[in-house]
């Protein structure tokens, strides 16, 4: 069958694409400005890819066309496949009827950390021998691809509640069906296409009705909009997770051994399992590792087999990423984009480096954030950080109403340029420059790296 994918460089259309390729499919997809490092894994599966949206990409006529939810009517290649009638379905669609029936679906929702999960419980069932398959919405760096089909019946994927496709507004992880389900955890985002945080709790419930009774659902036990989606209605068994400290009674709970969370003791039932020491750090985390503990367990993964993986767990590209270590100044790459992930990110590399300089530059570069929703709580969420500049790139009014015009902990900068500048100015050595999008952030990762380089030599 020849399949059609509009939108393939997305991370979740991009992976589809891999699978569609590994199960026997001729794939060719479009998008506009095809680029990596989607394109080059795509390429290497031998996808064809067509850069821009034209009529003329849909000939010879594909078997089915699989849309992305950022297609819209008007856009040329969906208005010519409406037209000649082509076989299409949104891609949510096509991965369950194609790929995740009648297997056991393990999925990780939220608004955080969604991706980390998915990776950390993968990782866990594959050094069990699982083979399972997957779909994350990132690069694990302990895998080659972003998605397989995988050899076994169990599949873990990423689930997130962004829209199907234009003609589908159900959240992409209705379609799922997980028989295990972790739900990391529930606050307003994605503006673009949420109206209030009730708009979400709905969609989750979605979600919990669709998991059946003899499965189950890992939640941390202190969320209120996780509480309110589940008061709808829950018919599966539900275990909670802890930091200590948090909540009294939990199935899971995590002592801290170490107060940036890079070494901590897992507890069952209230009996001590095992420690993980880990390179991995913040309480994000540890919550993270406490869900995918529990999640394995449910498929027969024994928690001192989860624990020892996670000691070898190397990460996810783009989450606190060391991209360079420059005579003692360390550049990393996160994907915080939410004022809860940016105070979480930083808190953590705070508690493990003390007293040293750390430098935040941060581009609010989400349709939410860019809206200003989150304007009340930008600046506090980046506490933790000596240093933070803004990059306004694209001119936003509120957002230079928000930063204090003098000199101080704040500033903002329109230009990628200027912003490397502004880092140079009074940096100490050795000090950690934290580059926090959810975009490219107009290369600067590569542009403040060489300046750095020459700047140290």
């Amino acid at each position: 069958m020849h399949i059609h994918i509009l939108g393939i460089c997305g991370t979740f259309m991009g992976s589809l694409a891999v699978l569609a390729r590994e199960a026997g499919h001729r794939v060719t997809g479009s998008d506009q400005g095809v680029y990596p490092p989607m394109s080059t894994q795509l390429e290497a599966q031998g996808i064809e890819l067509m850069d821009g949206y034209a009529a003329e990409n849909l000939k010879p006529q594909p078997d089915l066309v699989l849309i992305g939810n950022a297609m819209s009517r008007g856009n040329p290649e969906v208005e010519a496949l409406l037209n000649r009638g082509i076989d299409y379905m949104s891609g949510p669609e096509w991965l369950t009827r194609e790929v995740l029936r009648k297997r056991w679906v393990l999925a990780v929702a939220g608004t955080h950390g969604k991706t980390t999960t998915t990776s950390m419980l993968l990782w866990i069932l594959e050094q069990a021998g699982f083979d399972p398959g997957y779909l994350v919405g990132g690069v694990p760096n302990d895998f080659s691809v972003s998605a397989r089909l995988g050899s076994s019946d169990f599949f873990v994927i990423e689930a997130d509640e962004y829209d199907s496709a234009f003609f589908d507004k159900r959240s992409k992880f209705v379609h799922y069906r997980p028989r295990t389900l972790i739900l990391n955890n529930l606050e307003f985002d994605h503006a673009d296409i949420f109206d209030d945080v009730d708009a979400i709790e709905r969609q989750f419930h979605h979600l919990v009705r669709t998991v059946p009774s003899g499965g189950l659902i890992v939640r941390p036990a202190l969320d209120r909009h996780l509480d309110n989606a589940l008061a709808m209605g829950c018919w599966s068994r539900v275990q909670t997770t802890a930091v200590a400290g948090e909540a009294d009674t939990v199935d899971w709970r995590a002592e801290l051994l170490a107060e940036d969370g890079s070494h901590f003791m897992v507890v069952h039932h209230e009996q001590p399992v095992d420690s993980i020491r880990w390179n991995q750090t913040g309480l994000h985390n540890v919550r993270n590792a406490l869900a995918a503990i529990a999640a394995a367990r449910h498929v027969g993964v024994t928690p001192d087999h989860a624990i020892a993986a996670l000691s070898r767990f190397s990460g996810v590209k783009r989450r606190m990423e060391l991209l360079a270590d420059i005579h003692g100044v360390k550049v990393y790459d996160d994907f915080a984009h939410h004022p809860t992930a940016i105070a979480t990110t930083l808190d953590g590399l705070r508690k493990k480096v003390g007293d040293e300089t750390i430098i935040a530059l941060i581009e609010p570069r989400s349709n939410t954030m860019q809206q200003g929703v989150h304007h009340a709580t930008l600046l506090p969420s980046s506490e933790q950080a000596d240093r933070v500049i803004w990059a306004n790139l694209n001119d936003m009014d509120w957002l230079k109403a928000l930063v204090p015009s003098e000199e101080g902990k704040h500033s903002t900068e329109t230009s990628v340029e200027a912003l490397i500048d502004k880092v140079l100015e009074s940096m100490p050595v050795p000090c950690h420059i934290v580059v926090m999008s959810n975009g490219g952030f107009g290369g600067i990762h590569g542009k403040l790296i060489a300046k750095l380089e020459h700047y140290l030599d």
